[in-house]
This record gives structure tokens, sequence and C-alpha cells, in this order.
């Protein structure tokens, strides 16, 4: 196994580290709580979270050893980064884990000299404008393609409605 460990801390007698190691990521975790847990990509399948790891810098958050936290970030690693898919299991939120992820993965070597960062978030905001993230420069419009039931299983009534 390979450790890339990019950040260390201790917290009341806890060791945390963040890793870019993809063989270490606890993969059912990631797919389990995007899957279940997440509200942006609820029903994703596997087979697509495992292709999302393949094609992205993976970011591991670790409690002695156990994976608690993840994030993704696709990137050309020269001028754009978009980061994704950031989560802390419940039981270790509101300790500012998600903010020594997101610090940490701003400060990763590869990723500096970028241009522009862009995230898509819904109840996280206060998060990331404490990480430097601000709404969209002046004059920028945010466009995306977003089909809502990517996710879902074909149903006879979804494919009537198609």
């Amino acid at each position: 196994m390979t450790h890339s460990v990019i950040a260390r801390r201790a917290v009341d007698g806890a060791a945390y580290e963040i890793d870019t190691a993809k063989d270490r990521l606890d993969v059912g975790l990631i797919h389990h709580f995007l899957s279940c847990c997440s509200h942006w990509a609820r029903g994703i399948p596997r087979d697509v979270v495992e292709r999302s790891i393949a094609h992205s810098l993976c970011f591991g958050l670790y409690r002695d050893g156990v994976q608690i936290g993840f994030a993704r970030v696709v990137t050309d690693e020269a001028t754009f980064a978009y980061l994704a898919d950031v989560f802390v299991v419940g039981e270790h939120r509101n300790a500012g884990l998600g903010r020594f992820l997101v610090a940490a993965i701003l400060d990763h070597p590869p990723l500096q000299g970028l241009r522009r960062w862009l995230l898509v978030t819904r109840d996280a905001a206060s998060l990331y404008r404490r990480c430097g993230f601000t709404d969209t420069a002046g004059g920028c419009t945010y466009l995306e393609r977003f089909d809502p039931d990517i996710y879902r299983p074909a149903t006879p009534e979804r494919a009537a409605a198609d």
C-alpha cells in the first residue's frame, strides 16, 4: 500500500491524516456515503464512483488509520480545478475536519498556481468561504448541464417521460 500523506494533526489523542493514495481509499465507505447520505449523488452506482476515483486526484481523511472523509479534485494541474464530493462522516463532523481537509487540498503542491478553482455547494458555503472561496467573479455566469435523474433506476414511467 502506498502512503502519500500530505497532512497530519493530532487532537485529543486521535491521529488524523490526509492521504492521496488511491489504494488506501475505502471505496465501500465512499460509495455508501455518496449514494445513501449525500444530497448531490444519491443513488450513484458503485461503478460510477470507481470511475470518478480513477480519473480524479483523491484525498482520504483518516482517523487512527480508518477513513472518515473524502474529497476529490478534477484538474489539469495547470490552470483549473474542480473540488467535488467533499464529506466527513457524521460522527466526526463539527470538529474542524472539513476545513482541515479542504485546506490540505488547497496547499497540495501539484495544485499550486491554478487560476481558477470551482465547487458547487448547497449548504456548506461558509466552510468554503473560510478557505478562500468566493462567489463567481463579476460578469461571470455559471452554466451547467444537469440531469437530476441520472442515477435513478429506469422505470416504465421514466422511460415514457423521456
